[in-house]
C-alpha cells in the first residue's frame, strides 16, 4: 500500500489528536490514516504551541514572510517621513532667504534712487 502524502489543516489535525486520544493511538493513527510518528509529532507541537504548533511550514514561512515585509514597509515608511522633514524644512530655509533676498532687493535699489 503506497502512502500518499497529504495536508491537513490545523483545525482537521487537532480533532484528530482528539479522536486519537479517545479511542487509541493505534486505532486511531489507523482510522485516519497517518502513523504514529505524525501522531506524536503532532502532539508534542500541540502541547508546546498550542493550536499554532499545528500549523504547516508553509504557514509558518508566509508569516515570516509578512513579518519581513512588515519590517520593511516600516522602515520605508520612516525614511519616508524622514525625506518629508528634510523636504519641509529645505522649503523653509528656501522661503526665508528669498525673502531676504526681497528686502535686500528693495533696500538696494530703494537706496540707489535715493542718490
Amino acid at each position: 500500500m503506497a502512502h500518499i502524502k497529504r495536508t491537513w489543516s490545523v483545525e482537521e489535525k487537532e480533532s484528530m489528536l482528539k479522536d486519537i486520544e479517545k479511542i487509541g493511538i493505534v486505532e486511531g493513527c489507523r482510522k485516519h490514516g497517518i502513523y504514529a510518528t505524525t501522531y506524536y509529532s503532532w502532539l508534542e507541537k500541540y502541547k508546546s504551541h498550542g493550536i499554532e504548533g499545528l500549523a504547516g511550514v508553509a504557514k509558518k514561512r508566509a508569516d515570516k514572510d509578512a513579518k519581513k515585509l512588515q519590517q520593511e514597509n516600516n522602515r520605508l515608511k520612516k525614511l519616508l517621513a524622514e525625506k518629508d522633514l528634510e523636504l519641509s524644512i529645505k522649503d523653509e530655509l528656501l522661503k526665508k532667504k528669498m525673502q531676504q533676498w526681497k528686502s535686500e532687493s528693495r533696500l538696494s535699489t530703494g537706496s540707489s534712487r535715493k542718490e
